[in-house]
């Protein structure tokens, strides 16, 4: 990567994290589409997610994090399988029970429960090690085609997202959502990731 690249990298993660800080809405692209997100404890940017994707407030957001480490800040009390640190960074997002006091539509609260990933993606990574945990979804109005690139959000929501890290995504679909609440983990949703790995 040339200097001018990475200098041009670093300061559009700036720009993204003094949005973030702001309380606004950021592009992030991931490996399985081109995301949103925000400080998962302000309300007022949690709402503005569900606003701008038109998205039922029955649908909560769920929370990227930087490591497997990361996860242990969310006061999560599900016990989590150790297969689950092979499988992140990567497209597995694991349901868990939380005590953490997120804004409302992040998560839900009663039951107290969370979904929660690793992006497998640098950028991405990078901006989550600076912001901590962010509250995401996917960046497309709520039931149509997910976006795969920071180009096709930018046509869509314009200026109505604060900033845009570049990106594309490699799957194009969502990730593997998996319920730890349940014994063995129950699959919600099947996307690239199979589970329960075939070796458990």
């Amino acid at each position: 990567m040339k200097e001018t690249d990475t200098l041009s990298q670093e300061n559009n993660l700036e720009l993204a994290i003094d949005a973030i800080s702001n309380g606004e809405v950021v592009g992030i692209p991931t490996e399985t589409v081109y995301g949103i997100g925000v400080d998962p404890y302000s309300q007022t940017a949690v709402d503005k997610i569900f606003s701008l994707k038109e998205r039922s407030e029955k649908k909560p957001l769920s929370i990227l994090i930087s490591s497997f480490h990361e996860i242990q800040k969310l006061n999560v009390t599900t016990l989590i399988p150790d297969v689950v640190e092979l499988y992140w960074p990567g497209p597995l997002t694991i349901i868990v029970e939380t005590s953490n006091d997120f804004a409302n539509g992040v998560g839900t609260k009663e039951p107290s429960s969370i979904g929660v990933r690793v992006p497998e993606n640098e950028l991405a990574i990078n901006l989550l090690k600076q912001t901590g945990p962010l509250a995401v979804t996917s960046a497309n109005i709520s039931g149509e085609e997910d976006f795969t690139s920071d180009e096709q959000a930018r046509e869509a929501f314009g200026d109505k997202i604060s900033h845009y890290l570049s990106g594309e995504s490699l799957h194009g679909n969502g990730s593997t959502v998996v319920d730890l609440r349940v014994d063995g983990g129950e699959v919600l949703r099947q996307g690239p990731l199979k589970w329960p790995p075939s070796y458990c």
